[in-house]
């Protein structure tokens, strides 16, 4: 079955000798009904013209951030949201540098760092440039902050050179593409479920016991699930925070009321709990605001372990 059909994806091509090869690229996936859009850097155009990126394609070139008619409809935007995954290939050294920093001077960069959507970099260098301590670092940044390196390979280079530094093949990337699909189509089938953020025990209806946390890491979690092709329940206490249509919030305040939407959630193929639930409540909680005192005695019973019932 076809894993790419339809998919969408946003192809940043670089300036480099490489960047030839994107336009067998851009045959592989467009033979498997990808709808691809690209965006040509600068130097880019001295190496593939837009005309025959455009006629492979069959879809618009894009290559100026500071265009009136693209920026009207906020193209550094909309495209990084209307791509499914985005793929450069090539990357050279100078734009990884530039992506490190977060540098954002051109359309490529300002989409890149504006995208919600996982990233893909093919670099392309001669290999004293890939082997220099100023790139290797950069990458280790890149890596950090989520990006996925495909190649390079060893092998002869247009300088005459031999080494590690040559572009992966376009049929090597379209695998590794085709196979990023394959596993979200597999994670699709699978449920999961996240909780997040604190529970409110109220001892009156305007005073409670709580555990201090923001919910950060759950909405994280989620939000990586979701990315992954997983359908995703996020069952969050009392936050500040926002989450994407496609997660299933459902919003609680109790640890009574998270155990039971945990147990209206079930099953799932993979539960995470990292609620700071509330280890205790009131045993009476008070119909009316109790009165200022100088003590106040309250009687505490365990709540529900939702992890040790799972």
């Amino acid at each position: 079955m076809n894993n790419l059909s339809q998919k969408k994806i946003l192809l940043i091509i670089c300036g480099g000798i490489s960047a030839y090869k994107s336009l067998e690229l851009i045959r592989l996936l467009k033979k498997q009904g990808v709808v691809i859009k690209t965006i040509l850097t600068k130097s880019a155009k001295e190496f593939v013209t837009p005309l025959s990126v455009a006629s492979l394609s069959q879809e618009k070139v894009y290559d100026d951030l500071f265009n009136s008619e693209n920026e009207a409809e906020m193209d550094h935007i909309s495209l990084s949201r209307w791509a499914d995954v985005i793929l450069v290939a090539p990357i050279t050294a100078n734009t990884i540098s530039k992506l490190s920093t977060g540098s954002s001077d051109d359309l490529a960069s300002t989409v890149i760092l504006a995208s919600d959507k996982d990233i893909f970099l093919t670099p392309a260098m001669n290999v004293r440039m890939w082997e220099h301590p100023s790139t290797k670092h950069n990458l280790d940044k890149l890596k950090s902050y989520g990006y996925k390196i495909i190649g390079p390979e060893i092998g002869d280079m247009a300088c005459g050179e031999f080494g590690e530094g040559k572009m992966t093949e376009p049929k090597d990337i379209f695998q590794t593409i085709d196979i990023y699909f394959s596993e979200l189509k597999k994670n699709q089938k699978l449920k999961a479920l996240v909780t997040a953020g604190p529970t409110n025990e109220y001892i009156d209806p305007v005073r409670f016991i709580t555990n201090r946390s923001s919910g950060k890491q759950g909405y994280a979690l989620a939000k990586s699930l979701v990315k992954r092709g997983f359908q995703t329940t996020l069952i969050s206490g009392p936050t500040n925070l926002q989450i994407n249509d496609s997660i299933n919030l459902i919003k609680v305040e109790t640890a009574d009321e998270m155990f039971k939407a945990t147990q209206e959630s079930l099953p799932a193929d993979v539960a995470i709990f990292c609620a700071a639930v509330a280890d205790f409540k009131v045993k009476k909680k008070k119909n009316e605001k109790k009165k200022k005192q100088k003590y106040l005695n309250l009687e505490l019973e365990k709540n529900i372990d939702s992890l040790n019932y799972l």
